[in-house]
């Protein structure tokens, strides 16, 4: 089966990890912090916090941007489920935002008249989490002209996104946003495993978020609410979490990091490829604007004929084709549903769901496997 995803481990990351294997520190020790400032290298952001995952990372975002019981956070219809599950954690009200019908992306256009509508209602949100969906980034400086204009503070959830850039800007600069999270997940553009990294350039939000990933516990004299009683000494100054990054994970993460330039011209090769090979067929490409390149972490193309979706899809998964498709809309979901939330309220992501595939696409895929893709896919539109 050729999988639409899949990390590629190198000797380089094996010794890197070996190494901390051989260390003093499996945990807490000098890699993370590495690992963090490689990240801020990268992107030009200020601050980095890791984290084991992107879950907990846009859960720590949210805590530091004071999301608590009755917040009210917006996110998009068109991603994985923890893009809203994040601002539930924290007790806060869900809503989504419609996307582009060819992006998939949260659409500013969708946005802003939800906005003028929330304001009439005095039903504003505290917090908006655009997603970066396969790793084109939205339109930021749009979303952050309104969100001056209304008031409410942006999470980027650029899970699929690192190395993507946006006007010249890499994504994760928070040029745009409050905080910007990536995610390290095996089949995302690097990995850590199981990972993810909070980037700000906010001072106040980066040691909120330091300080709830690890118990909300300080060893910082500046911090502590009375004299520390000696070098053994912590605080628990708030309820934290266990959010934490291990070593082994950061050492992976950071030889990765080394060739994020390299993997993102691979995967735009075989984006290149992918475009000739289906030219012509009854099928919607992804188009990139020009002030944007993509990561991208996934190929997504939508079909013509919405109603051979299954049968294309089945096809391809009988050839041997790790097809998938993403994403099944947050709020059809049975929890969601049991929220209030119902099909029809969201017709543009709905109408994106039902088109859509993802095709294989990783650094080692070949040329003769995307033929062959190609072929199958060929065959199964007619």
């Amino acid at each position: 089966m050729i999988p639409y995803g899949r990390q590629h481990i190198t000797q380089q990351d094996i010794d890197a990890v070996t190494e901390v294997l051989q260390s003093d520190f499996l945990t807490q020790g000098p890699v993370v912090p590495a690992f963090e400032q490689r990240l801020c290298k990268l992107t030009g952001a200020t601050y980095a916090v890791a984290a084991s995952n992107a879950t907990s990372a846009l859960h720590l975002a949210c805590l530091a941007l004071e999301v608590g019981p009755g917040s009210r956070v917006w996110t998009s219809p068109i991603s994985f489920v923890a893009s809203a599950n994040c601002a539930l954690y924290c007790g806060a009200i869900i809503d989504f935002v419609d996307v582009e019908p060819d992006s998939g992306n949260m659409s500013v256009i969708a946005l802003e008249k939800k906005l003028q509508h929330a304001e009439e209602n005095n039903q504003l949100p505290q917090v908006l989490i655009p997603v970066h969906l396969a790793g084109q980034s939205c339109n930021m400086q749009y979303i952050y002209q309104l969100s001056v204009r209304y008031g409410f503070r942006i999470i980027e959830d650029a899970s699929h996104a690192v190395g993507a850039s946006y006007q010249n800007s890499a994504v994760g600069s928070c040029q745009y946003s409050d905080i910007t999270v990536f995610s390290f997940h095996p089949v995302k553009i690097i990995t850590t495993a199981e990972g993810g990294m909070a980037l700000t350039n906010q001072a106040v939000l980066a040691e909120k978020m330091q300080l709830l990933r690890s118990h909300g516990i300080t060893r910082a004299d500046e911090l502590m609410t009375e004299p520390s009683h000696g070098s053994w000494y912590y605080q628990q100054l708030q309820l934290g979490f266990n959010y934490r990054m291990t070593e082994l994970q950061a050492a992976l993460g950071l030889s990765q990091s080394e060739r994020l330039s390299e993997i993102i011209k691979k995967r735009q090769l075989l984006v290149a490829s992918y475009q000739q090979l289906l030219a012509g067929l009854p099928l919607e490409l992804p188009s990139v604007p020009k002030d944007r390149i993509c990561a991208f972490h996934l190929y997504i193309v939508r079909l013509a004929d919405k109603t051979q979706r299954k049968a294309v899809f089945d096809k391809l998964r009988s050839a041997g084709i790790g097809v998938n498709v993403h994403y099944i809309p947050i709020h059809s979901q049975p929890y969601y549903q049991a929220q209030g939330f119902r099909w029809g309220t969201y017709p543009m992501a709905e109408q994106f769901y039902e088109t859509i595939i993802s095709l294989p696409l990783y650094p080692e895929l070949t040329l003769e496997q995307q033929s062959y893709i190609a072929e199958q896919l060929r065959l199964a539109l007619a």
